[in-house]
């Protein structure tokens, strides 16, 4: 009897033992959950870069992910732009996935490395003379402008042109197509988009212009004040690095085409989204970042996880038709789709 009540008690130890074990192990854990940041954020409706919930914004997805990475959630809010500048002002919001860099506003947000581009191409109705690379080659024009947007000095100060403000692109398409304006300054990662998907109205109502007009960085910023602040933004920037990398943003662009250094070894790639290629080598892609000091070849491909340098090079499998039709339903849900 004695000896069933040693065992009885030695069994009862061991089993508050793994007890205290697996509390032991998992408070750590849970420490850890309950430490993980939220950054409250805000930007406004700006297709193809950011848009309402339950619209695809690529910019915010961008900044979402290379958040979590760095363990930090972003609550988002989309509001007016002026209501962005005036909430993170007033600390009512802690900053915005999408900004210029303005000298004033770097004396109190904390900037991202630039992770997008916003590159404005003119656009003009079919037959417009497109080639112009400044506002003071366009005098007394009438050019379509999204009102709201730090376009710059450059843009701002000139008199050569007449800036007039809209909404939206698809404002501003409207008052071009009806005279109402000359020509329209637009992103070209819509650009690209309206190529891809809506080839036959550009070429019908459009002329576009082959140099970007104007090219912006695009930045995470959050307050200065905010706590850890600096490493919320050097691991959003080492996050980013990989993520231009790995794939995530070819994924997330859902563009046939763009130019990333998708291996890591300094030069850039065209990186395919999917694996159909297209019968004959790509004379256009989506470049991530106009300025940059890695290596460029317009002939290396990456396509289904390997690079080949050469399109004499792709196995005859990749050679089909580019299937244009694949994320239609995801670009007219985008709002990328234009109405003409």
């Amino acid at each position: 009897m004695i000896y069933i009540k040693v065992l009885l008690s030695i069994i009862d130890t061991q089993a508050t033992m793994k007890k205290l074990l697996l509390l032991f192990f998992t408070l750590p854990v849970l420490f850890l959950y309950s430490q993980k940041k939220n950054v409250k954020l805000a930007a406004e409706i700006w297709p193809p870069f950011s848009d309402v919930a339950g619209e695809k914004g690529f910019a915010l997805e961008l900044v979402r992910e290379g958040l979590v990475r760095g363990g930090v959630e972003m609550d988002l809010t989309i509001i007016e732009f002026d209501a962005v500048m005036d909430g993170i002002n007033s600390h009512t919001y802690q900053g915005s996935p999408t900004l210029w860099k303005t000298a004033d506003r770097e004396n109190y947000l904390l900037y991202s490395e630039p992770y997008l581009e916003n590159r404005l191409i003119l656009v003009g109705r079919k037959g417009s003379d497109v080639s112009a690379k400044s506002l003071k080659e366009l005098k007394d024009k009438r050019i379509a402008i999204i009102s709201g947007y730090a376009y710059g000095a450059s843009v701002y100060s000139t008199l050569d042109a007449i800036l007039i403000p809209g909404k939206n692109d698809q404002e501003n398409l409207e008052k071009l197509l009806t005279f109402k304006t000359d020509y329209m300054l637009v992103d070209e990662l819509l650009i690209s988009y309206l190529l891809t998907y809506q080839l036959n109205d550009i070429s019908r109502f459009l002329e576009i212009g082959k140099e970007a007009f104007l090219v912006q960085p695009l930045h995470l910023a959050i307050l200065k004040n905010l706590p850890d602040a600096q490493k919320i933004i050097d691991d959003f920037n080492n996050n980013i690095s990989a993520m231009m990398s790995d794939g995530t943003y070819n994924k997330i662009l859902e563009l046939n085409w763009i130019q990333s250094d998708i291996d890591g070894d300094g030069v850039l790639e065209l990186v395919l989204h999917g694996d159909s290629a297209g019968k004959n080598a790509p004379v256009s892609y989506y470049k991530l970042m106009s300025a940059t000091s890695m290596t460029e070849d317009a002939n290396r491909y990456y396509i289904d996880g390997k690079v080949y340098d050469g399109w004499q090079l792709v196995p005859a499998k990749y050679k089909t038709d580019l299937l244009k039709g694949a994320n239609m339903n995801n670009t007219a849900s985008s709002g990328l789709k234009l109405k003409f």
